[in-house]
C-alpha cells in the first residue's frame, strides 16, 4: 500500500511539475503596446497646396529609426525630433505626387517589437488653368 502511494505522488509530481514548465498563458507573454500616433496636420480631409507640410506625434516608445511615412505609394522625407512625450515627425509631400488625393501612411516600431500603423486622406489644392 505504501509503494502504491509514493508510485502516485511520483506521477503527479512529474505529470505536474510538466505542466509548470510551460507557465500560464497570461504569465509569459508580454502584451503588445503599439506605437500610437497623434495630432496629424493638416487634418484629415483637409484640402492642400501642393508640396504642403505634414505632421504628426508618436510615442515615446516609439524608436525612431522605424518610423516611415509613404504618400501615394511614394516615401517621404522626414524629420524626427524628440519631445517630452515622445517624438514630432514631419516632412514635405513630394512634388511627384500629381493626384487629386494623397493618402499618408505612416509606420513605426515600438521598444517591445510591436509594430503600428496609421495614416489619412488630404486633397491636393488643383491648379488653375488661365
Amino acid at each position: 500500500m505504501k509503494a502504491i502511494n509514493i508510485l502516485v505522488f511520483l506521477i503527479l509530481a512529474i505529470f505536474s511539475s510538466q505542466l509548470l514548465a510551460y507557465g500560464g498563458s497570461s504569465s509569459s507573454k508580454k502584451k503588445c503596446k503599439k506605437p500610437t500616433f497623434t495630432n496629424v496636420s493638416p487634418e484629415h480631409l483637409a484640402t492642400v497646396p501642393h508640396e504642403s507640410n505634414i505632421s504628426f506625434h508618436t510615442s515615446a516608445a516609439t524608436l525612431p529609426h522605424s518610423i516611415r511615412v509613404i504618400a501615394n505609394k511614394i516615401p517621404v522625407e522626414i524629420d524626427v525630433k524628440k519631445t517630452n512625450d515622445g517624438f514630432v515627425v514631419s516632412g514635405k509631400l513630394p512634388d511627384a505626387i500629381k493626384r487629386k488625393y494623397v493618402r499618408i501612411d505612416f509606420s513605426g516600431t515600438t521598444t517591445n517589437s510591436c509594430q503600428g500603423t496609421d495614416g489619412w486622406l488630404l486633397e491636393i489644392e488643383q491648379k488653375k488653368s488661365n
